[in-house]
């Protein structure tokens, strides 16, 4: 489990035949092989880490869902490690299952460093996105400021945007988006409903 509060910039040193190396410091100080990292909100699983570097294998299914395979030589990745027992939540859960990816609409400069972002989020995914609820985007814990006509708009401040590799994208570019968790577990049980055989007697029966 992580938490969307990115640790490091990363920068990608190869992608070949679904392998990818990453070139970082701070994510590999207690790494070993088969640890779990967030990349750009994708867990993936280290292999090989050393000095300076670690490589992962990327699946089918994330590629799918996720904008990994648009990564080149030198791109910035944003990292994270997961969740220890002791650590603090301090953004949101994040389980680094990539939902799908959104379109980069704008990220604007609204003054004293900070800035607006706007996503079109896919149609599947706009039932899970709440004003005020979270959702992690590139793997950063973020809050929905509204969502509207299937665009989600959050304020990004200054930390974030230095820390993180937003300040790299440009409109246009495809942004990994997972949905918060809870709400998936929320529609399942709830499960499909019906409310067009809702009868006076069926309201009797539930309590009413």
């Amino acid at each position: 489990m992580f938490t969307g509060i990115i640790e490091e910039l990363g920068t990608v040193e190869s992608f070949d035949q679904r392998r990818l190396r990453v070139r970082c410091r701070t994510v590999l100080a207690d790494a070993t092989e088969g640890s779990s990292i967030c990349v750009n909100g994708v867990c993936l699983t280290a292999v090989q880490p050393g000095e300076g570097c670690f490589s992962a294998d990327v699946a089918p299914e994330s590629l799918s869902r996720s904008n990994l395979g648009d990564l080149r030589p030198n791109s910035l990745v944003n990292l994270e490690r997961p969740l220890s027992p002791s650590g603090r939540l301090g953004g949101h859960i994040v389980q680094g299952h990539v939902d799908g990816t959104g379109e980069l609409l704008s990220l604007e400069s609204i003054g004293e460093g900070n800035w607006w972002l706007k996503v079109r989020a896919p149609r599947e995914l706009e039932r899970y996105l709440v004003s005020k609820g979270s959702v992690a985007i590139e793997g950063i814990s973020l809050t929905v400021a509204s969502i509207e006509a299937g665009v989600l708009s959050a304020s990004v401040i200054p930390l974030t945007y230095r820390s993180t590799n937003l300040s790299t994208r440009r409109r246009g570019d495809r942004l990994n988006l997972e949905c918060d968790v809870l709400a998936k577990y929320v529609e399942k049980l709830l499960g499909p409903r019906d409310t067009t055989r809702l009868t006076i007697d069926k309201l009797r029966e539930m309590g009413y």
